[in-house]
């Protein structure tokens, strides 16, 4: 394929233009031009044929100014042939090998009226024969006019034709220089504001008034634009909250190794100094996974999940025997597990292990989980009967690195809201009567089924 720029595409598409209108008129014109004009040919000649036939119209319907001139367009003969052999033309009759044909048009016609033409000397003459009586003789009134008007017009429309074609392709000269100024003005800005991006440099904003195209254009570039500083605002926080989440267990265990290693004990004996050590390089690859698994779900953002038909009860009976011995003083409470869903098996499993995780931390003697089901949806809440949650921390508990009261590494919730919207749906949490409730909403359909048996 040929690269063109945009200034090279403009001028080819009103080359293009001219190219076509030019072959339109070529194609159309013999056809439809020389077709009228034939018409008007036989027109004037039925006309003049009709005066002389009928001397007097003009005292009654006198020859209007237009009229006068079109019977003065072209010449129109006549004469007369008698259906009788033995009487001769009158008039001013054509060659004999003309009017012998004429003649024999003539004779065989049946209708008062007929138009026919024949060529002569590499020209044509268009007649129309007419029925007559001369003397109360059968007679045929003979009228004839060479082609000549009619290619004198042809001649002159293709004049004009050919005048209106350059001047047009001339005035065209204009409006292409402005629409390449047009079209490029927008394009350039737009190609600065990418050039920009492409030196990572995104904050200044791009609007462009005026076009509705090009408004539409400026507006998706702008989403584009503010997406991407969002996206590298949430990089660096990323990192930076990661890095101050990992420092804190690395300083902690390499105090404790190099104290270990100078002899000394910051704890009562080895055996607690290695437990801590233990303990935070646990809680730092707790971290790490955490991390890692976050930006995997980042990139299944544009792979659907595995689906596969689970019971609720299947993931939420495990959970529950799993956090059971964290605290014993906690009941936790399933129902509906005989709830059937259509999902991933391990981010569900993810998403309620961190929901119960988080209740854990703050429940006092219980938490509910519970699968729930509606006309178009399928709905999971884990409510806890702690404390309420501050009202200004609930629009951001499911931000990456959010820590409330008692918040660990802050990537539970985030997590959450991730594997959820995954899979079609949306989280929401509020104070609830008893404590706090966690909602995940799964809309009905290729993501999430119910199928829920009732008991008998």
């Amino acid at each position: 394929m040929i690269k063109v720029n945009l200034t090279q595409r403009i001028w080819l598409a009103f080359i293009s233009i001219i190219v076509l209108v030019g072959l339109s008129i070529i194609i159309i014109y013999p056809i439809s031009i020389r077709g009228a004009l034939t018409e008007e040919t036989y027109r004037i000649i039925e006309h003049e044929q009709f005066r002389l036939a009928y001397p007097l119209w003009d005292l009654i319907n006198p020859r209007s100014e237009s009229d006068f001139t079109d019977r003065e367009a072209g010449s129109v003969g006549h004469f007369f042939i008698y259906e009788s052999p033995r009487l001769p033309p009158e008039g001013n009759p054509p060659p004999k090998d003309v009017l012998q044909e004429m003649a024999q048009n003539a004779y065989k016609q049946e209708a008062s009226r007929g138009r026919y033409e024949i060529q002569y000397g590499g020209a044509t003459v268009f007649y129309v024969i007419a029925k007559a009586q001369i003397d109360e003789h059968p007679a045929f009134h003979i009228s004839y006019m060479w082609d000549t008007y009619r290619d004198q017009m042809v001649n002159r429309l293709w004049e004009r034709l050919a005048y209106i074609l350059l001047l047009t392709s001339a005035l065209s000269l204009l409006p292409a220089m402005w629409l390449k100024h047009y079209l490029r003005q927008p394009l350039i800005v737009l190609g600065n504001h990418l050039e920009q991006i492409a030196n990572r440099d995104w904050k200044e904003p791009l609007k462009w008034k005026g076009d509705e195209d090009f408004q539409r254009l400026s507006d998706q570039f702008e989403r584009m634009r503010q997406n991407l500083n969002l996206y590298d605002r949430s990089q660096k926080t990323f990192i930076q909250h990661a890095s101050h989440e990992l420092k804190t267990p690395i300083m902690v265990i390499k105090s404790y190794a190099q104290s270990v290693k100078d002899g000394i004990l910051p704890k009562e004996n080895m055996e607690r100094t290695m437990d801590v050590i233990i303990e935070e390089a646990n809680r730092m690859e707790r971290r790490v996974i955490d991390m890692l698994y976050y930006t995997k779900l980042d990139s299944l953002k544009e792979e659907s999940p595995k689906h596969e038909k689970i019971l609720f009860g299947q993931i939420a009976f495990k959970i529950e025997e799993r956090f059971r011995v964290q605290r014993e003083d906690v009941k936790i409470l399933v129902d509906g597990a005989k709830t059937e869903l259509l999902c991933d098996l391990e981010q569900l499993e993810v998403l309620l292990e961190n929901l119960v995780e988080n209740a854990l931390r703050y429940a006092r003697d219980r938490i509910w989980i519970k699968a729930i089901t509606t006309d178009d949806a399928i709905i999971i809440t884990v409510e806890n009967n702690g404390d309420p949650i501050p009202t200004k921390d609930l629009p951001q508990l499911f931000n990456p690195f959010y820590k409330g009261n008692k918040g660990k590494f802050g990537l539970g919730l985030a997590i959450v809201k991730r594997i959820t919207e995954l899979h079609g749906g949306s989280p929401k949490v509020e104070n609830s009567e008893v404590g706090v409730k966690f909602t995940i909403t799964f809309p009905k359909g290729n993501h999430v089924i119910n199928k829920t048996k009732k008991k008998k």
